[in-house]
């Protein structure tokens, strides 16, 4: 079970690193349009990124099954974690719907929007990490 935990951090990090970065691409989009600047390569990138990290998502929560059934379902702190887990699969799909926009050329928010939005997932995540690692209930 320990190299299946050890195989779940690895994705969940990774998924992590793509939902704080691709609202990064998002400001960087909106702003550079505004400027003037060709931001085609930033589409492609945010494409690409998300493709990455829906990936590892998938892998996250597969191995999170995997040592749910393993350990089993006990604690307060897991029931707290998963609602979170749920907040943080919402905002991955949100990301998805703002690419499509990004793809359509049709993001309007402002890049101080996309800074704000950027923090979302940070609010999620430490819950998570506290609960996980000190597991209060």
């Amino acid at each position: 079970m320990l190299w299946v935990k050890t195989f779940h951090i690895l994705a969940m990090t990774s998924w992590m690193a793509g939902i704080f970065y691709l609202p990064r691409i998002f400001v960087h989009f909106v702003e550079g349009q505004e400027a003037g600047e060709d931001v085609r390569r930033l589409a492609i990138m945010a494409s690409k990124l998300y493709g990455f990290m829906t990936i590892m998502a998938i892998f996250t929560l597969g191995l999170g099954l995997w040592l749910w059934l393993g350990y089993g379902f006990t604690g307060g702190w897991l029931h707290a974690k998963l609602l979170f887990v749920l907040l943080l699969i919402g905002f991955h799909f949100w990301c998805r719907a703002y690419l499509q926009r990004l793809k359509a050329n049709q993001l309007t928010r402002s890049g101080t929007y996309f800074r704000l939005f950027n923090e979302l997932p940070l609010l999620i995540f430490v819950p998570i990490l506290i609960l996980v690692v000190l597991k209060p209930f």
